[in-house]
């Protein structure tokens, strides 16, 4: 009693005096510049109100909403991503085991005979041979080697989680996006379609004219080639909205047979009716789970160094035996046969140091590339969110431009159709009146599907939607 006395003193001791090896983790610090607010934001436009978690309801469009819960939901990606963070969990329990003892029971029987010389006087030659024991052994991290272990196994799973969370984000406006082209996509088939109709009444009008001698089947073959141009563009809109309906049926985990078909009636734009709240900086590099995951990933690879760094030094284990032989199950539960080991191990493999000092250089390297990865995400971060408010406020200002185009246009169609009625101009004036016409009405459908698109990539970039989910 008074030896396992001393030895349960002993071993406080060793844990008291633990130390870790290896640097301490410190967060690194995003640059001041970094934390402000963002060059291209405009008032009109944006505000620095903090960003929607559920960004997508700015739009208040129910389907949008239900389409992104079942995405949220059915993704494979995500799917993928969460099997992946359970991954990491498991790891994570499983290096926290190294803080507990290790116990091992075993129990052999043996029939065997004898030599006569080895036969105690009395005893039978022939017999059964049976043993039993119980060994523990419990390592004495005295030097940080499974505590440094489980902080990088938590660095792992906090890298994992934020993984998950950017794949969220990532799902969210893929969704969002193949929702936007699918709807603008029946806008813009829609004003082809009106295009096609409104060329085919000017080139009824031309037609009539050649009846009546009033202009030459040239007039009329050139107004008929431009009305054919623009028909041909019904087909390749309707071609991208199908194709934004089945990458819409693959985002929230459906066959394309099993799309709603209500999805496929909507034929209006994305559009906001209020600026888009984008935050600062600082709450951006918060929020944004790339940059997440990449400082989690640098907590994980700094506290491998203090892994490596303790193989330089003793492992010291306490372990323990208890067992019994007999030649039978009654006889191993005697005084009689009952033996017990009690004491301490180190292994020391002080010849190999060589070895173990590359291991920590080796990590150390993997450090500073953790760190450097770290300072590109946050980079790439801030430049996608400056790229995404710049490109949104041009997009606006080109739409302002088609949309002030498109009005002249159509001034000066209704004027050259009037005139033409009335034999006042060419069948060539009318014919450029109406291309213009045609062009811009385009131009600005376009643009509108674009304007959302636009939007999607703002949002993305502001890295919102994964907190209902995390």
């Amino acid at each position: 009693m008074l030896r396992l006395r001393s030895l349960a003193v002993t071993a406080s001791a060793l844990a008291l005096a633990a130390c870790a090896t290896g640097p301490d983790y410190v967060a690194p610090h995003p640059p001041v510049a970094a934390s402000g607010p963002f060059l291209s934001t405009t008032p009109a436009l944006t505000t620095p109100a903090p960003v929607e978690g559920n960004w997508w309801q700015l739009y208040r469009d129910p389907m949008l909403d239900k389409l992104i819960a079942d995405a949220l939901a059915a993704n494979t990606d995500i799917r993928v991503a969460v099997a992946n963070l359970a991954k990491a969990r498991a790891g994570l329990r499983e290096v926290r085991t190294d803080r507990l003892p290790e116990v091992g029971v075993g129990a052999s029987g043996q029939y065997g005979r004898l030599p006569e010389s080895q036969r105690a006087p009395g005893a039978p030659r022939e017999s059964w041979t049976v043993d039993a024991g119980l060994d523990v052994s419990y390592e004495v991290d005295l030097f940080g080697r499974v505590s440094r272990g489980v902080e990088a196994a938590r660095g792992d799973v906090d890298a994992a989680q934020a993984d998950t969370d950017a794949v969220r984000v990532a799902v969210v406006a893929d969704t969002a996006r193949a929702y936007a082209d699918a709807v603008s996509a029946g806008e813009r088939l829609a004003v082809a379609q009106r295009i096609v109709d409104l060329l085919d009444q000017s080139l009824k009008v031309t037609t009539r004219r050649v009846e009546v001698g009033m202009t030459t089947k040239l007039d009329s073959a050139r107004i008929g080639a431009l009305r054919n141009q623009r028909a041909a563009d019904v087909p390749a809109i309707a071609a991208e909205r199908q194709a934004a309906l089945f990458r819409l049926a693959t985002l929230t985990g459906r066959t394309p047979q099993q799309l709603p078909a209500e999805i496929a009636e909507r034929v209006t734009t994305l559009r906001l009716d209020q600026p888009i709240p984008v935050g600062d900086g600082a709450a951006l590099l918060a929020r944004r789970p790339d940059v997440r995951a990449a400082e989690r990933r640098l907590a994980s690879s700094t506290a491998r160094i203090g892994v490596a760094t303790a193989d330089l030094y003793p492992h010291i284990s306490l372990g323990a035996s208890i067992g019994s032989t007999g030649t039978g199950v009654s006889d191993l539960f005697g005084g009689g046969p009952l033996r017990w080991l009690l004491g301490p191990l180190i292994s020391w493999s002080f010849t190999d140091h060589e070895r173990a000092r590359a291991r920590v250089a080796g990590a150390e390297a993997d450090s500073q590339a953790a760190l450097a990865r770290f300072d590109g995400t946050m980079l790439k971060a801030l430049e996608e969110t400056e790229t995404a408010l710049s490109n949104y406020a041009h997009a606006l200002d080109r739409r302002t431009a088609l949309q002030a185009a498109r009005d002249q246009a159509e001034i000066a169609a209704k004027i050259t159709r009037a005139q033409q009625r009335e034999g006042q101009i060419d069948s060539l004036a009318a014919l450029d009146a109406e291309r213009t016409l045609a062009e811009t009405q385009a131009a600005l459908a376009l643009q509108d599907a674009q304007i959302a698109d636009a939007q999607v990539d703002l949002f993305r970039a502001l890295g919102g939607g994964w907190q209902s989910r995390a």
